[in-house]
Formats: structure tokens, C-alpha cells, sequence
């Protein structure tokens, strides 16, 4: 994309909106779906570690790398649900895509927004897997910033085409729904987590708040329904009844972040589970009959940032929707880097 060797392309936050926007945001859903799908399809393909985790009493900063052996990629991720209370945003990120061969990076960028699209993504391709087929009502418990992404996710590959939403905030629902207004849904605005399951095919927990919590008990829960649990994405934060683990199929991205950080938390270690690529690849079932409850336990892994970056980067050819940063010294003769710094300054101005 861009030849010299000191630039690498880097994509802001206003490049990120517009690439979004141009390619079409249920478009740019689908598309980077499939390159999800197609990465957990190789999931052997990849080095895969737990998060690295730094956790404070106000929240938590993560990095999470991976490499498929061609091609590294990390994020830089916070989370302090405290930050909305500041005018800020709970999650914010960037990241970066590197090649293996050389160890220069290839992409840098914002993945604040990126997160929240990779994140919507990645449940609706769990969803297409575990759902029922005719599954188009959907819940949406906790309207944040996540909530519009999940929607139209879920709208863009199983065809969901009614809402019912709720959060402990009224502004929270009214913005959501002001937000997917006109966007092909039927939106109904519930008092309660109880009345916007009422007759839900999939539930959706996608709630902040850093402790435990019981977004959904278990009484709340019918038999068919499919659960994408968001919310539950650290250690001592978790959405859901433990009864309504134990009547679930449960499914994961990489068990061994999941069992420290996900609603399996509460379960013993050894409590089955099956991660999510040996359905896609066939090695596993996946939804079984219309009583079975399937369960999502997503806590969000490396290798879904790393094909959204990957998508994106694709995605940038013949744009100009990103800035070049020269940031890798490159000297003429790669072991004179010195004489590079004393060329960069005028005669007789070297500091001593």
C-alpha cells in the first residue's frame, strides 16, 4: 500500500468513521464477518494466549497479541465502566498488524469503533451457528455503545428484524432506538430485562457494570432460546443466573481466558464447554434440536481484532482513508543509524 519502508499507514478514528460509512455499516458488519469466521475456521493456524491483563479498582488495561505465523497483531484495550460517569468512553483501543517475516508493522489503528463492529460481528456468527434458523426477535439488555453495532450485526447476517430493548438508563433505550430508527426494525422500549425477553428467540446481555451481577435469572430464560453474553468479560464481572449455565449448551472462544473472565467463572473448571471453531469446522455440534438453550460466553479474543485488522487493511486499497506516519527509521545503510541522526540536523547543531 505504501512503499517506503519508514511510513506505515495508520487509520484515525475520522478515517475509520468514513471507511465504515462508504462501504456501508450492514455491509462492513457482513464482510468482516466472514473474515472472522474464516479465522476461527484456521484456529489452529494461531498462537493463542490469555489476554495480558493489568486490573485496577477503577477498571482494567489489556493487551492481546496473536500471530497465524505471517502476520502479528495486537490491541491495546481498556475497560473502566466508571468513565461514562466522566463523559468518557468505557472501552477504547487501537492496534496494530505487523509482518511476521520482517517485524515491521503493516497497520496502525483506532479500534474503538473497530471493537465494537468486530465484537457485533463475532456474536452474529456465533448466533448463526447456535440459533434457531427462524430466529428474528431479539432482546438487547444493557443500550449502550455497544447495543446499535449487536443489532444491526445480527439484522446484516440472521435476519433479525425486531427489538426489544431495555437498560437500568431510559436514555440509553431512547438513544438506541432513536439510532436504528428507520433502519428496517419493529422497536419496543421495555420497563424491565423480564418483559424484554418475553417471547425473544435470542437474548442479549450486553451490560457494564464491573461485578457481578444478574442481568437475567433463570426463570427468565425458555427453552430454544440462544443467549450472546457480552457483558461478562472480566474477572468478578459477570450477566447471568449460574442456574442458566447449567441448563445451557455453553460456547466459547478460548477456554482458558474464558474460564478466568467469562460467565464459566462461576462453574467449576472442569464444567464442559465447547469452543466455538470445532462447530464451524464441524468437529463439534452445535445446536442440536429447537428446546436446546445455547449460550455465547463471549469475552472477546485476539484473533477476532486481528481479522478486523486484517479486514481493514484489506479494505484500504485505492483509498486514501488513512494517514502515512513515518514512524520507523530507515537509514540508507541499515547499520549507520547514527549517521542518520546527525544527517537530520544542520551542520555544527549536533548537541553535545
Amino acid at each position: 500500500m505504501i512503499p517506503n519502508l519508514n511510513i506505515v499507514p495508520f487509520v484515525s478514528v475520522d478515517h475509520m468513521m468514513k471507511l465504515v460509512l462508504t462501504v456501508g455499516v450492514e455491509r462492513f458488519l457482513s464482510e468482516l464477518a466472514g473474515y472472522v469466521e474464516e479465522d476461527f475456521r484456521r484456529w489452529e493456524a494461531f498462537d493463542k494466549t490469555p489476554r495480558v491483563a493489568s486490573h485496577s479498582p477503577e477498571g482494567v488495561i489489556e493487551l492481546m497479541p496473536t500471530s497465524d505465523g505471517r502476520n502479528y497483531g495486537f490491541k491495546y484495550v481498556n475497560g473502566h465502566p466508571k468513565n461514562t460517569r466522566e463523559g468518557r468512553q468505557t472501552v477504547t483501543a487501537f492496534g496494530v498488524l505487523a509482518d511476521v517475516a520482517t517485524g515491521y508493522p503493516v497497520l496502525m489503528s483506532e479500534m474503538t469503533i473497530l471493537t465494537a463492529l468486530r465484537t457485533a460481528a463475532t456474536s452474529a456468527v456465533a448466533a448463526k451457528h447456535l440459533a434457531r434458523p427462524e430466529s428474528r426477535r431479539m432482546a438487547i439488555i444493557g443500550n449502550g455503545a455497544q447495543s446499535e453495532f449487536q443489532a444491526l450485526a445480527f439484522k446484516a447476517l440472521l435476519g433479525v428484524t425486531e427489538l426489544r430493548l431495555h437498560d437500568i438508563d431510559p436514555d440509553a433505550t431512547e438513544k438506541c432506538a432513536r439510532n436504528l430508527g428507520g433502519l428496517g426494525f419493529a422497536i419496543t422500549a421495555c420497563r424491565s430485562a423480564q418483559e424484554a425477553v418475553e417471547g425473544a428467540d435470542i437474548i442479549t446481555t450486553v451490560t457494564a457494570d464491573k461485578q457481578y451481577a444478574t442481568i437475567l435469572t433463570d426463570n427468565m430464560v425458555g427453552t430454544g432460546v440462544h443467549i450472546n453474553a457480552v457483558g461478562g468479560d472480566c474477572p468478578g464481572k459477570t450477566e447471568l443466573h449460574r442456574d442458566i449455565l447449567l441448563r445451557s449448551d455453553i460456547f466459547v472462544e478460548y477456554t482458558p481466558q474464558t474460564r478466568v473472565e467469562g460467565e464459566i467463572q462461576q462453574l467449576a473448571a472442569d464444567h464442559p464447554v465447547t469452543e466455538l471453531w470445532r462447530v464451524m469446522t464441524g468437529a463439534a455440534p452445535g445446536r442440536r434440536d429447537a428446546r436446546q438453550i445455547t449460550l455465547f460466553d463471549s469475552v472477546g479474543f485476539a484473533t477476532e481484532d486481528f481479522s478486523a485488522l486484517r479486514y481493514v487493511r484489506d479494505r484500504l486499497a485505492g483509498t486514501r482513508l488513512y494517514q502515512e506516519l513515518d514512524m520507523l527509521a530507515d537509514p540508507d545503510e541499515p547499520r549507520d543509524l547514527f549517521g542518520m541522526l546527525l544527517r537530520a540536523v544542520p551542520l555544527g547543531a549536533v548537541p553535545v
